[in-house]
């Protein structure tokens, strides 16, 4: 019911900001769609002059992305070198935001993990590694986790990786030792510790990489992945058994294709994948977010304007550019999905409906 309210004032705010100054109009809108990005940028400290504070205060973004070194210079630091200078950039972030800020990183475990034993932050054993564990130590794991990004001022963790590692010549999940195995409920039971473990500390956890990444071959990161004829049914049970728990809060789709589930697009870009089947299909309420929209496997076939325009009518709540693997800049962005709602391209229906699950998510969770 609660929903359905903050639906409504949401929907009559914007009936009467049309109805009023066309300039106010696009201010309102802009922060609209500000709320829908999660965006990286390159500082390790901040000021009230940085581009990054300009755009939260201006646009009231939705969130930002960590992580510790440049992807294209590995000796280069981008936002994280110690527990000490990274509390000081997350509460610089949280101190010129006006609305909650999701504060990101990607902290999975084993390779795939931003802050490092040698920054100064404790090591945390890979899903794979954690899989052989009994419950109590994959608990006190995933807790000492949890406690550790709480004092960095990180309130999200895009994990636990729920794919299910079916292929093993797969190299992105399996063969970094991503995946917590090849059986569901193995899956689950690893993942569902780990979000318990975050929520302990009202840390959001994201599951990924929806509709599964553990069948394919190739790197979303590096091109174009075709799992029509890889993927299965069951990777969706771990998706399935979670959603049901009623402890899911986001869910990251993924850049893979299959033509079983869409002829044309790949997931991040698909209403048959993300509204059909992972919203009427499973029942899923929560927030989607897009997995980076400046891999290759979009940025290589798809325009701008054709990426943002797809994502969101398909259902993606939450663009994320992570500004790794190229550069956006965010006035642009805003600017292109502002002329593709005016136009009618993107319903407005859409950006309402996802800055109501935005609104629901830090509301719930009382966001700082």
């Amino acid at each position: 019911m609660k929903s359905i309210i903050i639906f409504l004032i949401l929907a009559l705010s914007f009936q009467t900001l049309c109805a009023t100054d066309p300039v106010d109009s696009d201010v309102k809108l802009k922060k609209m769609i500000g709320r829908m990005l999660l965006v990286g940028f390159e500082d390790e400290v901040l000021n009230k002059n940085s581009e990054i504070i300009r755009l939260i205060k201006e646009y009231e973004l939705g969130g930002v992305i960590l992580f510790d070194r440049f992807y294209s210079d590995r000796s280069k630091t981008k936002n994280i070198s110690s527990p000490m200078q990274l509390q000081l950039l997350t509460s610089s972030l949280k101190s010129f935001s006006k609305k909650p800020l999701l504060i990101s990183v990607d902290q999975e475990g084993g390779k795939v993990a931003r802050l490092k034993p040698d920054y100064g932050f404790e090591k945390i054993p890979s899903a794979k590694e954690v899989s052989k564990l009994d419950t109590l130590k994959a608990k006190k794991i995933y807790r000492t986790q949890a406690q550790m990004l709480s004092d960095a001022g990180i309130n999200s963790n895009f994990a636990p990786v729920v794919d299910l590692a079916v292929n093993p010549k797969n190299r992105v999940i399996v063969g970094l030792e991503r995946s917590y195995g090849s059986d569901s409920n193995k899956v689950v039971k690893y993942a569902q510790i780990f979000i318990d473990s975050h929520k302990e500390k009202n840390i959001f956890s994201v599951l990924k990489h929806f509709p599964g990444h553990g069948s394919s071959l190739g790197d979303s990161h590096k091109g174009f992945v075709d799992i029509t004829n890889s993927w299965s049914i069951k990777e969706l049970e771990p998706y399935i058994k979670l959603i049901n728990s009623n402890s899911i809060e986001m869910i990251m789709t993924a850049h893979v294709f299959n033509s079983k589930l869409d002829k044309k697009y790949p997931a991040t870009l698909s209403f048959a994948v993300n509204t059909k089947l992972l919203r009427d299909n499973l029942n899923y309420n929560g927030i989607v977010i897009s997995d980076d929209l400046q891999m290759k496997a979009i940025s290589k076939h798809y325009s701008l304007k054709e990426t943002v325009t797809l994502a969101i009518n398909s259902g993606v709540d939450i663009l994320l550019f992570g500004n790794q693997l190229a550069t956006q800049n965010i006035d642009e962005l805003i600017d292109v999905i502002l002329a593709q709602v005016k136009s009618g391209a993107i319903d407005i229906k859409r950006i309402i409906e996802s800055n109501r699950r935005i609104e629901t998510l830090h509301k719930k969770r009382k966001t700082a």
